[in-house]
């Protein structure tokens, strides 16, 4: 965390010495402020500031209980697939290897949708501070975000046939056209009988399912926290770091004179401290700056919890495990499932 913030602890820093320096050494006794309206503005601040962090903490939990939905219904799919396509009612009877075609077919093309999900989720946005915050740049650099190195078209290759791929390119939105090719093919198994009214009415409640949670992501995704609120905060928390150490110095200094005046600075060392009690202004303000700032840049990173961020929901993460479970549940080869990635810290998010 304060490697995070290093870069503004040198300001705050600053900040801190230059009154200090022309209270104490230049005698600018002037140079302070009483410290009722600070105080006053940094009560305000901390309510300010607690507001935006429960507003952004809840988006970052809503879209963690949108990806935990995903699990949730994409394993009632693998089990649907697995259960409901049979010969019962079929008007040609399939071979066991005809129906997994078929459930591998739903299965790779329901993992193109999550494929297609995690690229527009992390396709970069203006009001995103990890691409634009020199410390969030500096940290994403440690975080290896898969979206961004390889293309959609790559990733697709594997799930989809060609003419699908086409098909999804031609769409605006690209995890639409998968849930659409999705809901043509449990039309054409009701039709050749695979599946009869009640399980293909069940299977488009689950492709209901699947939009509604898409639609929840990216409602989170396009809609930002309000601009006016977080732009306000940052400035609301620099006013009050620049007027900190004025209120503190006067604060500070009135200790310093109250103890030389009872007499209690008979010690050299003790007299020196007491002579120069004013500059303890400089750590505390600079530690008061820091927990006010970092408790805003919180609530910047949090308020986007797709971007990629070390505490943002690991979406990457989140699908392979979805796809491992989902096609190991209708059979397929453990040679080619893809093994889960790696938790840590330069994991692929």
């Amino acid at each position: 965390m304060v490697k995070w913030t290093r870069r503004y602890i040198y300001h705050f820093i600053l900040l801190s010495i230059i009154p200090v320096f022309l209270y104490d050494i230049l005698n600018w006794k002037w140079l302070q402020l009483p410290w009722l309206p600070i105080g006053l503005v940094g009560t305000a601040l901390a309510f300010i500031i607690g507001f935006k962090n429960n507003a952004s903490y809840g988006r970052a939990w809503e879209a963690r209980k949108i990806y935990g939905g995903i699990v949730n219904t994409s394993r009632l799919l693998a089990t649907m697939v697995n259960d409901f396509i049979t010969n019962e009612h079929a008007t040609e009877k399939r071979t066991d290897q005809d129906f997994f075609e078929i459930k591998k077919t739903i299965i790779h093309r329901h993992i193109a949708w999550m494929t297609c999900l995690r690229h527009a989720l992390r396709t970069k946005k203006p009001w995103e501070t990890s691409f634009t915050n020199i410390s969030d740049k500096e940290y994403m650099k440690h975080i290896n975000i898969r979206e961004y190195n390889i293309t959609l078209e790559d990733d697709l290759a594997e799930y989809v046939s060609p003419n699908e791929k086409e098909m999804i390119f031609s769409y605006t939105n690209k995890s639409n056209a998968c849930l659409n090719l999705q809901s043509q093919q449990f039309k054409e198994l009701k039709l050749t009988g695979l599946i009869e009214d009640f399980r293909h009415i069940e299977f488009q409640h689950l492709v209901e399912k699947l939009f509604d949670l898409q639609g929840k992501a990216e409602r989170i995704k396009n809609y930002p926290y309000p601009r006016q609120f977080a732009t306000l905060n940052l400035f609301f928390v620099w006013i009050f770091v620049i007027l900190l150490p004025l209120g503190l110095m006067s604060e500070f200094d009135k200790i310093g004179q109250s103890i030389m005046e009872q007499g209690y600075s008979s010690f050299f060392i003790f007299d020196f401290i007491v002579r120069n009690f004013v500059w303890l202004t400089i750590p505390f303000s600079i530690v008061i700056s820091w927990i006010f700032f970092t408790m805003e840049r919180v609530g910047d990173v949090s308020e986007n919890p797709f971007e990629g961020i070390g505490n943002d929901v690991p979406i990457t993460t989140m699908s392979r495990g979805i796809e491992i479970d989902i096609r190991e549940m209708i059979g397929e080869d453990k040679k080619d499932i893809p093994d889960p990635i790696p938790e840590s810290a330069n994991a692929q998010m």
